[in-house]
């Protein structure tokens, strides 16, 4: 979030439950009908869990009047989605029945479009550097002109989206494969496909271009004319759902997390139970300053404890005994790079934030 921050979005958080109408006016409700959940009749209303999060976003668009000074304007969210996947295509993690999906959506001009869809793929590219995610491709999702039932028949709408999203991949320099038929409903879209441990390809990040919607919804801003204009909505996903990511970097790192994605980063071993205290002195000025920690109390010898650790995939070990107590150090084990030997507490704070900052 804090990256989606400094690249200007607005995060929101939109209700689990909405009016149908929402989906029947977006195109949802025909298209997608199968996979939502039966609605509900709440105060004479038909009220259906939400299945996505695009029909919310566009109604906090449309709550005010917007110029086409104000554009783009970038909403996110790690929204709550319901959908009723059949038993037999759940898989763990990679496809449940509800999830969080790291969410957003740009309402922008047209002469906007390639410079934000091109921002989008800048940024899928620096998480995938961030997470080290070097084995995945590109495909470029598009209509087919055949299949009057799926994709919405208007093939100027579609020749001018799918010529748009060509020009800003080649300028980019990126390689993909284009796929008739793989496009949303509403439009192109480019599909960043990666392998998952069984060998399985799957998406991972979606960017979708869609003329479509904001028509259907009644979107306008007032232009340099002074008169209405609808804007072009762009969908994306950078990391899929929460659910689907950790499933995928589970089996990518193993369960050896770098650092700063460890569930738990360092863990504190007391020797004798006389050194306990210290050691919960330890892990409160560790999670005083943001880390994830805890302390090994147990009646077992240190060797055992370190051992442990190291099978958990914890980063760093810290043991505490008497000579650690009276000078206020901890002596560090890496599980990368083996005994570290004592330092003071602070030298170890900073030698973690530095790795956790960098990303290391």
């Amino acid at each position: 979030m804090d990256v989606e921050l400094r690249h200007g979005y607005e995060h929101v958080y939109a209700p689990d439950l909405a009016s149908s109408t929402l989906y029947k006016i977006s195109g949802h409700w025909e298209h997608f009908r199968e996979n939502m959940y039966p609605p509900m009749e709440v105060d004479h209303d038909e009220l259906v869990l939400k299945p996505m999060n695009c029909p919310h976003h566009i109604m906090i668009y449309k709550q005010e009047q917007r110029s086409y000074r104000d554009l783009p304007v970038r909403i996110a969210e790690l929204g709550r989605m319901y959908r009723y996947e059949r038993s037999g295509t759940l898989t763990g993690l990679h496809r449940v029945r509800s999830m969080t999906l790291n969410d957003a959506h740009i309402f922008c001009r047209p002469d906007q479009i390639k410079e934000e869809f091109a921002g989008v793929v800048r940024l899928i590219q620096e998480v995938y550097r961030d997470l080290k995610i070097m084995d995945f491709k590109n495909n470029l999702s598009l209509h087919d002109p055949g299949d009057r039932a799926k994709f919405f028949p208007d093939e100027q709408l579609w020749a001018t989206a799918e010529r748009m999203l060509r020009e800003v991949l080649d300028d980019l320099g990126l390689d993909y494969t284009p796929v008739v038929g793989d496009a949303a409903f509403y439009g192109p879209k480019l599909d960043v496909q990666i392998r998952t441990a069984t060998g399985k390809e799957d998406s991972l990040s979606t960017v979708q271009l869609d003329f479509l919607l904001p028509q259907r919804f009644g979107l306008e801003y007032v232009g340099e004319d002074g008169k209405a204009h609808a804007p072009v909505l762009i969908h994306r996903g950078i990391i899929s759902t929460l659910e689907r990511m950790m499933a995928f970097l589970i089996e990518y790192y193993a369960g050896d997390f770098p650092v700063w994605l460890a569930p738990e980063q360092a863990r504190v071993l007391p020797i004798a139970e006389r050194h306990v205290g210290y050691a919960q002195h330890v892990r409160e000025h560790l999670a005083a300053r943001g880390l994830r920690v805890e302390v090994d109390a147990s009646n077992e010898r240190i060797s055992y404890k370190v051992r442990r650790g190291e099978l958990e995939h914890v980063p760093y070990m810290l043991v505490v005994g008497d000579k650690e107590a009276q000078s206020g150090q901890v002596a560090v084990r890496s599980r990368a790079s083996g005994d570290l030997g004592p330092m003071p507490l602070e030298q170890f704070i900073s030698r973690i934030t530095d790795q956790i900052a960098s990303k290391a």
